[in-house]
């Protein structure tokens, strides 16, 4: 029986790319081949830099094009982000049969909290900035999801909760998401954007699931029920 669904956010719940690539996309900074913010997230990806190293670059180059940021600077970068097709119905219909439901993500949590608040998920945990008492930016704030190491959250989430991890199944889009499989936890690779995660989701044998109708995941939750199911009305 599945009790937990632990999601990830950027493109599994909502349907940006990145929460942080979005960011550099208003500023203008690194974005695209070859450029600064793309090899910074290359040698991350690869485990050559820490976490909070990619975060201090990417706030360096920000910083180029705009010395000062204010905490709504960073909130109209995500004017236009919405929910991917079908997070609203999936999540609800979980709740209706009692799963708990959680974020663990390593976007910004300026956004991840918005989303996790318009969903009602159970919890939620995401990665961010430091504010003054005006509101502007002074730094990361310490990692608290690592990419390379999010079961470390999932496994939180299933001792405060007492779940068994084979009560648990994780949803992520990325190759690192695959670090959310704890013991004999379940993972759905939901429409994977970049060839890595492809390769590393087809590596690892678990499903994949294209495409962003997130409804489609829902025969790897309950595989004796072959399609979402149809709501009355």
């Amino acid at each position: 029986m599945i009790r937990a669904v632990v999601f990830d956010c950027d493109g599994v719940l909502t349907d940006n790319g990145s929460s942080w690539q979005l960011i550099h996309k208003h500023f203008g900074t690194g974005i695209g081949d070859g450029g600064a913010h793309e090899r910074t997230l290359s040698k991350f990806l690869d485990g050559e830099i820490s976490e909070e190293e990619f975060v201090e670059h990417d706030i360096g180059l920000w910083r180029e094009v705009r010395p000062e940021i204010h905490r709504d600077d960073i909130m109209r970068c995500y004017s236009g982000v919405g929910l991917i097709d079908g997070a609203r119905d999936v999540v609800e219909e979980l709740r209706c049969r009692g799963v708990f439901i959680a974020i663990v993500s390593s976007g910004v949590d300026l956004l991840v909290g918005a989303i996790a608040s318009m969903l009602k998920v159970d919890d939620w945990v995401a990665n961010g900035f430091e504010w003054d008492d005006g509101g502007w930016l002074i730094g990361g704030l310490p990692t608290r999801v690592l990419s390379h190491e999010k079961g470390l959250m999932v496994e939180k989430l299933a001792r405060i909760n007492g779940f068994e991890t084979e009560e648990i199944v994780c949803v992520g889009d990325s190759s690192t998401d695959l670090s959310m499989i704890v013991g004999e936890s379940g993972f759905i690779g939901f429409n994977p954007a970049r060839k890595r995660a492809v390769a590393a989701f087809e590596e690892a044998g678990v499903p994949i699931v294209p495409g962003n109708n997130l409804r489609k995941i829902w025969p790897h939750i309950f595989p004796e029920e072959d399609h979402f199911p149809r709501r009355s009305g």
